[in-house]
C-alpha cells in the first residue's frame, strides 16, 4: 500500500528516516525521480543513507508501476522531487484510490515562488496543480514533519495570496 506520497526536493534525508518512516511504519521507499534514476552516484548515495531494513528503489517517474505499489502488502513511501513530477505520475495512473495522501514537505525557494509554509515555496502554476490534486480527491497537506500541524490547500492559498500582498 502507498502510505504517503511526499514532494521533497531533498528526496531521502533525515526527516524521512527519523520522522516519516517510523510514523508511517513504511517498509519500503520509492524515489520517483528521473534525475536520480539516471545517476549511478545518486542511486548509490541514497542506498547507503538508508538502514538495511528499509530498502529503496529509485525509478524514473514514467516507469513506476503505481498499481503494483498500491497492492504491495507493506507500506511504501513515495518521494518526488517536484510537484511537476507528481503531476506526471497522476497522468500515468497514480490516483487517490491508490495513494490518498499527498504531503508537500520541502519545495525550495526559487524566483517566482512564494512561501506557503516555512519550508514550502510555490509558483502560481504549482499552487494550481496542488488545487487540481485536491479536486481529484487527494488529501493534500503541507508540513515538514509529522509533529507539525498540517496546512491544507485553503491555508496554502491564503498564505500564497498574502505573500503577494493581495
Amino acid at each position: 500500500m502507498i502510505a504517503l506520497v511526499r514532494v521533497d526536493n531533498r528526496l531521502v534525508h533525515g526527516q524521512i528516516l527519523e520522522a516519516w518512516a517510523p510514523r508511517l511504519g513504511v517498509r519500503r521507499i520509492l524515489v520517483a525521480d528521473d534525475q536520480a534514476a539516471g545517476s549511478d552516484l545518486a542511486r548509490a548515495a541514497m542506498s547507503l543513507a538508508l538502514p538495511g531494513d528499509l530498502p529503496a528503489e529509485v525509478a524514473a517517474v514514467d516507469s513506476a508501476d503505481w498499481a503494483a505499489l498500491a497492492a504491495a502488502p507493506e507500506p511504501v513511501l513515495v518521494l518526488f522531487r517536484e510537484i511537476a513530477d507528481l503531476r506526471r505520475a497522476v497522468g500515468r495512473g497514480l490516483s487517490p484510490a491508490l495513494a490518498p495522501r499527498v504531503n508537500l514537505g520541502n519545495v525550495h525557494f526559487a524566483p517566482g515562488r512564494r512561501p506557503v509554509t516555512p519550508s514550502v515555496f510555490l509558483r502560481e502554476d504549482e499552487l494550481a496543480a496542488v488545487r487540481d490534486l485536491a479536486a481529484l480527491g487527494f488529501a493534500v497537506e503541507a508540513r515538514a514533519i509529522p509533529a507539525d500541524p498540517p496546512s491544507g490547500v485553503e491555508e496554502m492559498s491564503r498564505r500564497f495570496a498574502e505573500a503577494a500582498g493581495t
